[in-house]
């Protein structure tokens, strides 16, 4: 097995095998996942959008039948030709597991494998049998960094003509992330915006972006922290009659349990307090928002806010693919989180 890290991925396409591989991609980054396996999917050279050369699954219609992807991946096409299984939703599928191993020792001809997943912890299930297999390759996922950020924003916007001000780089910077496919898709809507001109400027990131209700925005996440039901519903309201696209509210809400998860990691690291915690990590965290950060430290477990975590970017990316429900999808994820936080 090999894996290949995030930064070598681009190069990996230009000698990536065009058919026959198997490939796991995984990570908290569902966008970033969904993204990078597209890309394998066309360098297979087989046609998408052709049923009898590929085939698209969830892991849950394994469940009932263990054996049928071993039988699709050993199938022959109706017309000839290479063939493609894709896999989306795994998790720790016994089903797959069990699959992998097979296919480790008897290789199948002219078809290729790409299984979609979400977070896996090293050494278990999924994973720790990808990383046992001979000619499986795992490919990870995490959350942009500001170095990948960055040349997003100017692959992007140099593809449309355009540059952009640093002020108001900086100020996009802190409006997306977390989620690869949003961000090139808030990107792209920001180089339509500008389609015409030569600079973007930081005037059109918040008009285009739409971060003029930061406060209202601020006060969905805080209510949400303290599992406030009726103050989640009125700053939602406030938020919603302003125009604010409820897109920002979900990515915000990301953002704050992505800082929460690696505050809540140090204090069990260190055994230390909420208190020093957010002292040394929160510095960017207005002063009247602190003691909500502190109390949601103290209430929430690591494991219970990297579940949250993976289902809030699950519903970013559910929400730019159906942009009709994106208000719906928005709104139940979010009311979700407000009673697990209640519960909390």
């Amino acid at each position: 097995m090999s894996e290949i890290k995030s930064h070598e991925f681009e190069n990996f396409l230009q000698r990536a095998p065009r058919t026959g591989g198997i490939f796991l991609i995984y990570g908290p980054d569902r966008g970033l996942v969904s993204e990078r396996a597209g890309q394998l999917a066309r360098l297979t050279g087989v046609a998408l959008d052709d049923v009898f050369a590929t085939l698209r699954l969830t892991a849950s219609d394994l469940a009932g039948n263990p054996g049928r992807l071993l039988d699709e991946m050993n199938a022959i096409g109706l017309f000839g030709g290479d063939r493609l299984v894709w896999v989306k939703e795994a998790g720790n599928d016994k089903p797959l597991i069990e699959a992998i191993d097979i296919l480790d020792k008897q290789p199948p001809q002219g078809c290729s494998l790409i299984i979609e997943a979400g977070d896996l912890k090293k050494g278990t299930g999924l994973r720790k049998a990808v990383e046992g297999s001979r000619s499986a390759i795992a490919i990870p996922c995490y959350p942009d960094d500001t170095r990948a950020l960055s040349a997003l924003i100017d692959k992007e916007l140099e593809a449309a003509g355009l540059r952009i001000a640093p002020a108001a780089r900086q100020r996009l910077m802190e409006l997306i992330g977390g989620d690869r496919l949003a961000s090139r898709n808030e990107v792209r809507k920001l180089a339509l915006y500008c389609h015409g001109r030569n600079v973007v400027e930081e005037e059109d990131i918040l008009a285009a972006i739409g971060d003029a209700s930061a406060i209202s925005v601020d006060d969905v996440v805080d209510a949400i922290l303290k599992g406030d039901n009726g103050a989640f519903l009125n700053a939602m309201q406030k938020v919603m009659s302003s125009k604010t696209p409820v897109f920002l509210v979900l990515q915000a809400c990301l953002r704050q349990f992505q800082l929460l998860e690696l505050m809540r990691a140090e204090m069990d690291e260190k055994r230390t307090n909420a208190a020093q915690v957010v002292a040394t990590m929160g510095r960017q965290l207005h002063f009247r928002r602190k003691p909500v950060v502190e109390q949601a430290l103290r209430k929430w477990s690591l494991p219970a806010i990297r579940r949250e975590t993976a289902r809030l970017q699950t519903a970013i990316l559910q929400s730019r693919q159906r942009s009709a429900m994106e208000g719906t999808i928005a709104l139940q994820t979010l009311l979700s989180t407000v009673l697990q936080s209640a519960r909390a």
